[in-house]
């Protein structure tokens, strides 16, 4: 079986309350406490696996960025930021994304924090499942040997936040 080139991490952003309860600029809309808890939850959980990512890429709004970093301070990366994953994030974006990566040798392990529906659709297509979705603070991991056919895919994990110990 052949190596596969891309290790791809898609991560929704965490829990940030009600957007209509929310007053602000929605690119401002911060995580809530219980968002704060999930991302920290799920970057006690990669630490304790050794999750290594070679880059971690987050959209610009204020709720992924936070998780990001979170995530980020346990392993040891910075965030970089891309205006594609703020929304209308699609498999074409992606294949910019890592065609810039491979560029800039940024490696084959990517975590990608953003939004949905953009992210449900996104691993859907590249993975050929149908109906996946992935609530606040889901990590999914697709594997492409080909990153540019959809459905070439192979979707390796798919982890809610309530699969987490501590998330009672």
């Amino acid at each position: 079986m052949a190596e596969a080139r891309w290790e791809l991490y898609f991560l929704r952003h965490a829990d940030a309350g009600d957007p209509e309860g929310w007053r602000g600029d929605d690119a401002q809309r911060p995580l809530s406490p219980k968002g704060v808890r999930q991302a920290e939850r799920l970057a006690a959980f990669l630490g304790g696996i050794g999750f290594a990512p070679d880059a971690i890429v987050s959209s610009p709004k204020l709720r992924a960025m936070q998780t990001a970093e979170i995530v980020a301070g346990v392993a040891g990366r910075t965030v970089a930021v891309d205006e594609h994953l703020g929304g209308g994030f699609t498999v074409e974006a992606l294949r910019t994304l890592l065609d810039t990566m491979q560029r800039g040798d940024g490696g084959r392990r990517v975590l990608l924090v953003g939004h949905d529906p953009d992210f449900s659709a996104v691993v859907s297509r590249l993975s050929g499942a149908k109906g996946i979705r992935l609530p606040s603070c889901t990590l999914a991991r697709v594997d492409l040997d080909d990153r540019s056919a959809a459905g070439g895919g192979s979707l390796r994990w798919l982890i809610p936040p309530d699969a987490l110990a501590g998330s009672g």
